[in-house]
Parts: C-alpha cells; structure tokens; sequence
C-alpha cells in the first residue's frame, strides 16, 4: 500500500486558489482551533527555499507543513497541522516524512514541537534540543533531527 500524494512547490509555484486554502487550513488549525492570536503570514513563505508541502483530499487540502531554510543552512520544519476531519490517517507524518527526504541526506532539521507532541516526532527521528518554551501560550520543545536519502529528489534553492 503506497501512502498519501504528497505535493511540494514554492509560494512562487502555487496558484492563488491553492495558496488561499492552505494558508485557510493553517489559520482555522493554529488561529481558530487553538485559539493562537499571532501574526500567521509572516513573510516567511516566499522565501527562495522554502517549501510548502500538503496533502488534499475532494474537500481541498488535509494536511499542510512549510519547510524554511535558516541563515545557517539548517532546514526548519512548521506549521505542521491537519485538517480535523482527516486526522489519524497518518498524514503529518508522511508530509514530516516526505520534507526531510526533500532537505537530504544528513541535513541538519529543527522545529519548535507542541510539547504534547513530543513523543510523536521523537517516532520520526527528532531527539529534544533544549528547554520547553511557551508560545502564544502551549508549550513548546525545541527539537533536532536529520534529512534522509529517501526517493525524494533533493529541492534545492530555485535558480
């Protein structure tokens, strides 16, 4: 059984219809659902390297996670959510998955995990690199882990 399609482009790369609805599905998850007032465009997402991955289903997309590269060449995984309606069908795991493939092979990766989460990233690789935080009010762990040599073709910056 093969897993979910997993979609990877730059902001530069995606229609305005498909922006729209994953930038809807990251507020209705952090803003709404988790009730985190902050400011959810932060100019990040078109940057050169980044990357945004997702899944979708027939009501548009299900799971959603943005990949930057940091000054220092580490890649940064955020805004990992699902839609409540395909949760449990292991789709942020593919796309966390799918996102290390695309950084390659021994890469240096961090994210700022919900602390309840913890466990569920140390399962994909991610050991904890620093002391819990709070952020727009939940906790938070700082975590570390590697790009794999999976069958993704490395993305590098556009040129």
């Amino acid at each position: 059984m093969t897993g979910p399609s997993v979609h990877v482009a730059a902001l530069i790369d995606l229609d305005a219809p498909t922006w729209h609805d994953l930038a809807r599905l990251r507020v209705d998850v952090f803003v709404v659902e988790q009730q985190c007032a902050y400011a959810e465009l932060d100019g990040r997402d078109a940057e050169p390297t980044a990357r945004h991955l997702w899944t979708a289903d027939e009501r548009g997309p299900s799971a959603y996670l943005r990949l930057l590269t940091e000054p220092d060449g580490t890649r940064r995984i955020g805004r990992v959510c699902t839609a409540g309606r395909a949760r449990g069908r292991g789709l942020s795991a593919a796309l966390v998955r799918r996102a290390l493939d695309v950084c390659g092979d021994g890469t240096t990766v961090v994210l700022d995990a919900q602390s309840h989460l913890r466990a569920w990233y140390e399962r994909l690789g991610f050991a904890v690199d620093g002391a819990e935080f709070v952020e727009d009010g939940i906790p938070h762990v700082p975590m570390r882990g590697r790009g794999t040599a999976g069958s993704a073709e490395h993305e590098g910056p556009r040129s």
